[in-house]
């Protein structure tokens, strides 16, 4: 086993950062389609590493994705939940500006952020229709690897 390394950070680092997430927030958000959109569909993909959130339209036609890095955070802060809410913030910004009166929620992966980005959306006044969960679940899967002899 090495050496743990120890990584102090000081509160005016912690300050900028959470400067910066809020700066990245509060960007205007521009409107690309010109039909009024009524009806969407949130995809919410949440890993050990990153969470990724996407508003499209009833066909699956792509509005907005967001994800964690793409908010302002770094490294292993993508993975929490906070950083998953957050994301969930400006995906709800993006549709109360295209104004989506109704979305269906569909949730993808293992992660910190299956829940609390859920939450944001239900929090932030979206009215959510429908919650569903499509994680890939292998039906037996691949051939296993080969048993290891020593």
């Amino acid at each position: 086993m090495g050496k743990k390394h120890i990584i102090e950070t000081n509160q005016e680092d912690l300050i900028k950062e959470k400067d910066k997430v809020d700066a990245t927030l509060k960007k205007d958000v521009r409107v690309k389609s010109a039909d009024r959109v009524t009806e969407g569909r949130v995809y919410v993909s949440s890993s050990y590493n990153n969470t990724i959130i996407t508003l499209t339209n009833a066909k699956g036609q792509v509005l907005s994705s967001k994800s964690a890095g793409a908010v302002g955070f770094k490294g292993t802060k993508k993975a929490t939940s906070f950083a998953a809410s957050r994301v969930a913030e400006a995906i709800a910004n993006v549709s109360k500006k295209l104004a989506v009166e109704r979305i269906e929620v569909f949730i993808k992966g293992i992660g910190a952020g299956r829940e609390s980005a859920v939450r944001t959306l239900v929090n932030q006044g979206l009215n959510v229709v429908s919650i569903k969960d499509v994680t890939p679940i292998p039906h037996n899967g691949g051939r296993p690897r080969k048993i290891r002899r020593v």
